[in-house]
This record gives C-alpha cells, structure tokens and sequence, in this order.
C-alpha cells in the first residue's frame, strides 16, 4: 500500500506528557489517525476505536511473539476457550462473597487516616487498597502486601524509563511471587480450598490442564492490571469530587447515583490511557493505508471523550447511553474483571462520603499528573473533613 505524508506525533515529547488529555483531545479533532515510532498507529476518535475492538479478523490481540497474554493476547477462537474457563471468576456468586471482605478492608484504611485532615491519596490509601484487595480477592497472605506494594512502585519507576532489561527483570519479579503461591496451593492438605488458584489449577482447557506458564500469565493479567487502575481510578474520582462540591452532595443524598457517576467520571478522565492492537491485514483508517502486520494503539483516553459521540467531553451527566462508554472496552475482549473493579470502587466511594462531609484539594501541594502509560494522579492531596 502506499502512503504519502503520513500524519505524525511524538506521544514522548513533553507537552504530551504534562497533559495528555488535553493533547489527545486536539489530536482527534486534526488528526484523529497519527503515527508514531513509539506507538504506530494511534487511533483517536471513537468510531475507529470501535472498529479495532469489534473486526476481529482485522485487528488482532496478538501483539507479542514472546509474550502470550492469557487471555488479552489472543485472538479467537482461542481467545474463546479461555474466556469461558476465566469469566465465572468474576461473577455474581464471587462478587457477592466478596463485597463484605473489600468493605472491612476499605472502612479499615479510612479509620486508620480518619485522625488528620490531610490524606495523600495516592501512597496512602489508593496504591494500599489496590494490593491489599486483590491479596484477599485471590486469598494470598498478607504477607504479600509489602512486597506487591513495592512491586507495583518499581514496575511504575521502569516503565516510566523505558529500560527494556529492567522491565523484564521486575516482571520475572513478580512471576515469582505468583509461582511460589503455585507451589505452596500444589503442596496444601486442604482439600476444601477454593481460592482461585486452586480453582485454575483444576481447570481444564482444550482437553488439558492449564500449564504453570498460563496460570502465571493469568493472573499477572489479573493482578497487574488490577493494581494500576483500580489505584488510578480512586485517585482519579477524589480528584473528581474535590473539585466538584455539587456533584459531591447529590451523591451523598443519592447513593443509587454513584456507580452510574463513577462511570461517568471515569470516561471524563480515563484510568487507561492505551492498549495495542496489529493488523492481521491491510486496512484504512481515518483515509491512511495501514498495513499488514502494522502496529496500532488504542487510545481510550481519546475515545471516551469523543464529542461526536458525548458532546461536551467533560459535561458531567448521568443520563448516557452505557454501551457507549469504552471503561472496560467492547466487544470479544471486554474487560473480564470489570465487576470486580465497580464493586472495588463503588465501596471505596460509599464509604468515604459516609464518613467525610466535605473532600477538597489541599493548598500544600498541587496535584501531579502520572505520566504515560500510566493515568490518574503521582501524588494528590486531599483536606478531608471528617464527620
């Protein structure tokens, strides 16, 4: 296929970095299909995104020849196979045993902060909830809080380098963790377990069982991905809400209106800025000729903000079509773990309005945005009046 001056960007360069947001928010009016060493081909407006997410056999989830994702990484009908095994993970009986242990973890961090008035949120709550939610999601020990803390700390820090080799070294870090929970489930007496490694080992896929290297992979896509944008999306909603004092009281007198706001809120300012995608054969998008085998970046943090579809991006309305809010994507691969993250967030939101009476921004520190990949806020600091 030829091409001719092909729109071009630099998703690196510094002003991009200080606010993407408002970048991808141009981008998309004047060149809603641009192309990057870095990302290949970024696709920003709403419609095209939908279209890699739902044209299967044009747009394949098979980004890595080293690295197979279980299940993300797949195309179907493969892909297909694990889903089936993966989805009961997270449904209504799991998320219904789980509510009342996420709860006891939230109310406990917020009493533990209730004495001051000044909560950074993100170190001292939003990063801490992450792990400690998922450890009892998956029923590791507690003992793993530190270490997956520290974990999630690191992982940031490298890929905020871009060092290839130490990205690996902390990824083969966290396999660790994972494997030794492996062997420690192989090597228990207790028969009545049904945490969910338990559970992945019995399982069976294609007429066998999963090996160790799937397992693994699982739920390093489990918890991995969990860690970051649940912290992310909690970060991002206090943000939200400190600014918006209004929004803050119709959610206190109106609880049934707070998963719909969170929602909302999160298409707003997206915790997921990207994911790839390469095309499994010649295609055109947004008038550019896009090859087989070509690299493409979905930029949610662009399509959920879509005007052509929203209207007014950042207009706060609870009243939206919810199939077209791409949160969790769309689609064959929409987001396995999705009511886990609205359960998680839907407690943390119920149980801090009832115990604070007013969230606003601190005048000791301004809020620092977190840099791509990663979404939300480094570091906000919230004043907190506790009731």
């Amino acid at each position: 296929m030829s091409r001719q001056n092909p729109p071009k960007w630099d998703p690196r360069e510094g002003s991009v970095l200080n606010d993407q947001i408002a970048v991808y928010d141009r981008m998309r009016k004047s060149c809603p299909v641009a192309h990057s060493d870095y990302l290949g081909w970024s696709l920003f407006q709403h419609a095209d995104v939908m279209r890699a997410l739902t044209e299967t056999e044009t747009f394949s989830n098979a980004v890595s020849a080293r690295h197979v994702a279980v299940p993300n990484g797949m195309d179907p009908p493969t892909h297909t196979e694990y889903r089936r095994i993966i989805d009961p993970y997270f449904g209504p009986e799991r998320m219904k045993k789980f509510e009342p242990v996420c709860r006891v973890i939230v109310c406990r961090l917020l009493e533990s902060l209730s004495q001051r008035r000044e909560m950074e949120v993100v170190g001292e709550f939003a990063d801490v909830f992450a792990v400690e939610a998922q450890c009892a999601f998956l029923e590791w020990p507690k003992e793993l809080h530190g270490p997956l803390l520290q974990w999630t700390r690191k992982n940031y820090a490298a890929t905020l380098a871009g060092d290839r080799a130490v990205i690996e070294e902390v990824a083969l870090e966290f396999d660790g963790h994972i494997r030794e929970r492996l062997n420690e489930s192989r090597a228990s007496k207790d028969t009545g377990r049904d945490d969910a490694l338990t559970r992945l080992l019995q399982e069976r896929v294609h007429g066998r069982p999963l090996t160790d290297e799937e397992i693994v992979s699982i739920l390093r896509n489990w918890t991995v991905g969990e860690l970051s944008t649940i912290s992310a999306s909690i970060s991002i909603l206090l943000h939200y809400l400190a600014l918006h004092p209004a929004v803050q009281g119709e959610l206190r007198q109106h609880a049934e209106l707070q998963s719909s706001a969170i929602d909302e809120i999160l298409r707003i300012h997206p915790p997921l800025i990207a994911s790839r995608r390469v095309a499994a054969k010649d295609v055109e998008l947004g008038g550019c000729p896009v090859s087989a085998g070509e690299r493409i970046t979905i930029l949610w943090a662009s399509a959920n903000r879509d005007e052509s579809v929203f209207g007014n991006p950042d207009e706060f309305r609870l009243d939206r079509d919810p199939s077209q809010n791409l949160l969790y994507g769309a689609g064959i691969h929409y987001c396995p773990g999705a009511p886990l993250a609205r359960l998680e967030l839907r407690i943390v939101l119920e149980e801090l309005l009832a115990r604070a009476s007013s969230l606003a921004l601190s005048p000791n520190g301004k809020p620092v945005n977190a840099i791509y990949p990663g979404s939300g806020f480094a570091s906000l600091l919230l004043m907190i009046e506790w009731r």
